[in-house]
């Protein structure tokens, strides 16, 4: 086994187990065992176990977010400071510099990336687990957790007349068409999820300052770069790979709108709408996430005048009729 393989070996081990934990209680409430839709759904409680687990990462993902965000202005002082400055201790010193911001507001720039980095070991396995199930079961042996009934299960249960072991690269049984065309839908759903989320997070979610910072156009390069590279690599995912990755892309759409609506970021359009909303209906202004004390200061005296002067009724003016 290759070290690849080996750092694998748990997480194949352990999501299996969690999909063989769901299938049995499907099937113990009368779902067929055999049935692809009851593999399907064992993919979904999948999802929910693994995402409900990075519920803690993800708040600290906001929070470390939302510290980037509040440092924006001070990082640009600190680039021109040392603007034009080339030589190697310019360098070093404004990489400690850097370094000891972060340290002092708790917040580092790879902590956005930190759910997803969590979540590709479980892809992985997830990939090696349902790629392995026809070679698995012409060996005769199990894979991960799953022994070798379960195995010939997953191998002839399909959904659409596409197997979920199929691919669209490397086929794999089953209806071709309906495997090229589930593929295809799931590739597109898989895609178009994740451009939204991040999409409506760039459009709402974003303070000006972030929106004229460098690191924003990090983003919007990785606004297409991203769902091009899930797509592309969609061919090659078996069908129950991709059922996973579209499940767990609209979670994170609906987490984010979650989070969009009730915890803004400080600043944002978002962040203005809600305190709008709550000045309309009589309610204070909450502190928000990550928000310094001034600034929510700030927004909740905008958001009251706002509504003051969305209340107040403007009187027709009557126009002077002539007198005959």
């Amino acid at each position: 086994m290759d070290i690849f393989g080996a750092i694998l070996a748990p997480f194949k081990w352990l999501v299996s187990a969690i999909m063989i934990g769901f299938h049995d209680g499907l099937s113990f409430i009368g779902l067929p065992a055999a049935n692809g839709w009851t593999w399907t759904l064992s993919i979904i409680g999948l999802v929910l176990v693994i995402r409900a687990a990075l519920i803690p990462v993800f708040v600290k993902q906001i929070k470390a977010q939302r510290g980037m965000q509040l440092l924006q202005p001070d990082l640009k002082k600190l680039q021109d400071k040392y603007k034009g400055k080339t030589d190697q201790l310019s360098r070093q010193a404004m990489a400690q510099e850097q370094m000891a911001m972060y340290k002092k507001h708790g917040t580092n720039p790879f902590s956005a990336c930190l759910p997803m980095l969590i979540q590709m070991p479980f892809f992985f396995a997830l990939f090696q687990v349902l790629s392995g199930i026809s070679s698995a079961k012409a060996g005769g042996t199990g894979i991960g957790a799953m022994n070798i009934d379960q195995v010939r299960q997953f191998d002839e249960s399909s959904i659409f007349g596409a197997p979920l072991s199929a691919s669209l690269l490397h086929g794999g049984g089953g209806n071709q068409t309906a495997v090229w065309i589930l593929s295809i839908v799931m590739i597109l759903a898989m895609t178009a999820s994740q451009f939204i989320t991040q999409k409506q997070i760039m459009a709402k979610n974003m303070s000006e300052d972030a929106m004229a910072s460098p690191f924003m156009r990090q983003q919007k390069m990785m606004l297409y770069i991203l769902p091009l590279v899930f797509g592309v690599g969609g061919i090659n995912f078996p069908i129950g790979v991709l059922i996973y990755w579209t499940t767990t892309n609209l979670w994170t759409m609906g987490q984010q709108f979650f989070v969009i609506r009730r915890m803004p970021t400080p600043g944002s359009p978002a962040a203005k709408a809600l305190a709008e909303r709550r000045a309309a209906k009589g309610l204070p202004n909450l502190p928000l996430l990550g928000a310094k004390k001034a600034d929510a200061e700030a927004e909740a005296e905008a958001a009251a005048s706002a509504a003051v002067a969305k209340s107040q009724r403007v009187q027709p003016q009557r126009k002077n009729r002539k007198r005959k």
